[in-house]
């Protein structure tokens, strides 16, 4: 993936030990189409923690989410 904040998003979960599932919506229509339903945008990372959505590298609001 050649988007840098998914790229942090993704070091941030690890360091934290965090477990998640990424998914490359550009090679997944079926997975791009529910981001969308789920944002109302297009842009990535979108963030999806039981349901709260987070639109792209927010530290603070992944981290209050995820109780951490």
């Amino acid at each position: 993936s050649t988007c840098p904040y998914c790229a942090m998003v993704k070091v941030f979960l690890k360091e934290k030990n965090i477990p998640f599932e990424d998914v490359d919506v550009g090679n997944n229509p079926e997975a791009a189409k529910e981001m969308v339903e789920k944002s109302g945008q297009m842009g990535v990372p979108v963030i999806d923690i039981d349901g709260k959505i987070i639109l792209g590298f927010n530290k603070e609001a992944i981290s209050r989410e995820l109780g951490i």
